[in-house]
């Protein structure tokens, strides 16, 4: 929640909170604020988001599109993540954790197959929500063509590959795509992309949970 105080991009509509939490923050006078108990606080917000003595309602950050997001990364090597129909938003939230720890260039995803912006997703993200660009997009074939015409070398992560990352990745922009636990990567995502790899797992564990997966690449990526 601090973070999204802290964000210039997101408009801040109202904060609740109790006198000892709000007593903590320096708001700027134009942002409503309502004291309340903590009993009040916890009926404004679903059960899997604890309030710690504060709510905030806010705007959904605004759009960015796809090509602006290649463009601010044109001159580094950040990996860029693109996820395939993960929707859950506790998973999604990780991995923008994920995303922010390595400092990943952004996050692609569908728009119709991808969570909203909520509470649970920003209470997993810890924050990194407002920091890591999130770009939701219509088509992901066609996404995935984009950012291949920019120059990234895209590696879609299965466990029915024959290599490992860690022998596909190169030198150059990398996007490293992510399918849907249990279904994975949909096959027209596959043949968007340039290789399939899989992480050198141990064969007594059949596949990782997808945010784990993406820390494991997003390291992988960062010390290549």
């Amino acid at each position: 929640m601090l973070a999204a105080l802290a964000n210039p991009r997101r408009t801040v509509r109202r904060v609740w909170g109790t006198r000892e939490a709000l007593a903590a923050l320096d708001l700027p006078p134009v942002v409503p604020v309502t004291f309340a108990d903590a009993a009040d606080l916890g009926r404004l917000v679903p059960g899997d988001a604890p309030h710690q003595g504060l709510v905030i309602e806010v705007d959904p950050l605004p759009d960015m599109w796809l090509g602006d997001l290649i463009d601010a990364g044109r001159d580094d090597r950040r990996p860029l993540l693109v996820l395939d129909q993960v929707t859950d938003p506790h998973n999604v939230g990780a991995v923008l954790r994920s995303a922010a720890a390595f400092d990943a260039l952004g996050l692609v995803t569908q728009d119709r197959h991808a969570p909203p912006e909520s509470g649970s997703l920003a209470r997993s993200a810890s924050g990194a929500l407002e920091l890591v660009p999130w770009v939701r997009v219509v088509n992901l074939a066609r996404a995935l063509d984009e950012i291949g015409e920019a120059g990234f070398w895209r590696i879609g992560l299965t466990g029915a590959a024959n290599q490992t990352l860690g022998q596909a990745m190169g030198n150059g922009r990398l996007a490293l795509v992510l399918g849907a636990e249990g279904e994975g990567m949909r096959h027209n995502t596959e043949t968007h992309c340039d290789e399939l790899a899989k992480l050198p797992i141990s064969p007594k564990v059949e596949s990782l949970n997808v945010s784990n997966a993406a820390a494991i690449a997003l390291y992988a990526a960062s010390v290549r």
